[in-house]
């Protein structure tokens, strides 16, 4: 098949893009044929699409489209403009510009199926558009944020989402969710979890001392993500309770919210602890930091399934995570054996601002969870049938079916 993929935002960065970027090469791979439409800084070259997948940017800072990407987090890990924020005349131009680009791709690349990323704006201009062939949409979480938080063309989102042909969650409460805010009908739902490179993230290849008392995060280095508490928990952590060169690796860009970027930090500088924020890092890098390192700590207060668990999980890692909605389930389902501690999360009073009066007994959840998490086995875990092989043959199998009416 020819198949059209669209993301609003910039293919390089975030779990979404990834996302796209990873499941284009599967869909290459299958033997199909790929086209994507997305957006980017101008001046800016694209590197994780593969080169035989046909491309169509629509170009921001530019004349045609006069502000930074559309980002689906309110802040990203690169300069970017907010949807809360877009005034009538940005979003006509934002329209217009994807809009061209898709009228554009449909004549040249005439695809059998258009796949969107996010139940969002653009989504919703695309489904409008596009009336003669299936429509699919998956959901990344970040969507139903912004649909909880403002109201930029809500209604004319929400019927748009209504009417797709099929949609693609996590898991079940990420599910419900889409259930719950756009009325969608659940036969049009399928769950797909995550997918992950399991060609890169495993146990092959020359043993890799793993450090004793070594943890890593992996993420966006944010508030939301949990950071800070992070930092925190290991101030309360005691050198009795935790192994010689305990120590803990961030990894990751930062959002572009410079003074927390700093305050973070900070406390990175101040922390009783060894803490080395080490920014974004190549795939080797990445791979090589799994396998050393003893814990992957993820304690967002906000998130969708997070593709890092599942990659530190492959290259054996331990790991504690926060219980947000729908993980735990997704996980002892899909990885039973997974060596994981979870972590209760503080009352939020936002989708992603927890409270700040729960936030000390989150710390201390935290620290315990660290230490526990040390003391337990290591113990492999099996994750094949999350790769992006897998979840690529499911929803292109599920993409060409016909649509329920």
């Amino acid at each position: 098949m020819k198949i059209l993929n669209v993301i609003a935002q910039k293919p390089d960065f975030t779990g979404s893009g990834i996302f796209l970027a990873r499941t284009v090469e599967q869909e290459l791979l299958l033997g199909h044929e790929t086209a994507v439409i997305c957006g980017i800084e101008n001046n800016e070259t694209i590197e994780t699409l593969p080169d035989r997948t046909e491309v169509a940017p629509v170009r921001f800072s530019t004349d045609e489209v006069p502000f930074n990407v559309c980002g689906m987090s309110d802040t990203m890990p690169y300069p970017s403009t907010r949807y809360r924020d877009l005034e009538p005349d940005a979003a006509a131009a934002f329209e217009a510009a994807f809009s061209r680009r898709l009228t554009e791709t449909l004549e040249s690349f005439d695809p059998d199926i258009v796949v969107c990323h996010h139940l969002y704006l653009l989504t919703s201009i695309v489904r409008e558009t596009v009336t003669d062939r299936p429509v699919v949409a998956f959901c990344h979480s970040t969507d139903l944020r912004q649909m909880e938080q403002h109201d930029l063309q809500r209604d004319r989102i929400i019927q748009a989402v209504r009417d797709l042909d099929r949609i693609f969650a996590l898991h079940a409460q990420q599910q419900a969710d889409i259930e719950r805010i756009y009325g969608v009908d659940p036969q049009r739902i399928s769950q797909t979890g995550p997918g992950f490179d399991q060609d890169a993230f495993n146990l092959d290849g020359p043993p890799v001392h793993r450090a004793q008392g070594s943890l890593v995060f992996v993420g966006k280095v944010s508030r939301a993500k949990g950071v800070q508490a992070l930092v925190e928990a290991l101030n309360l952590i005691s050198a009795d309770r935790v192994p010689e060169g305990f120590s803990l690796d961030l990894v990751g860009g930062h959002g572009s919210d410079r003074a927390e970027y700093e305050t973070l930090c900070e406390c990175a500088r101040t922390c009783a602890w060894p803490v080395a924020l080490r920014g974004r890092v190549p795939l080797d890098e990445l791979v090589a930091k799994y396998r050393s390192s003893e814990v992957f700590v993820l304690p967002s207060f906000f998130d969708g399934l997070p593709l890092s668990a599942v990659e530190a999980l492959a290259c054996g890692c331990k790991a504690v995570l926060s219980d947000l909605p729908g993980l735990r389930p997704w996980f002892e389902k899909n990885i039973p054996d997974a060596p994981i501690v979870w972590v209760a999360p503080p009352r939020m009073k936002a989708v992603d601002e927890p409270i700040e009066e729960d936030l000390p007994a989150f710390e201390r959840r935290l620290a315990d969870a660290v230490v526990e998490c040390l003391a337990m086995p290591s113990r492999p875990a099996c994750v094949n049938s999350l790769s992006w092989k897998s979840l690529t043959e499911r929803f292109v199998r599920e993409a060409a079916e016909p649509r329920l009416c």
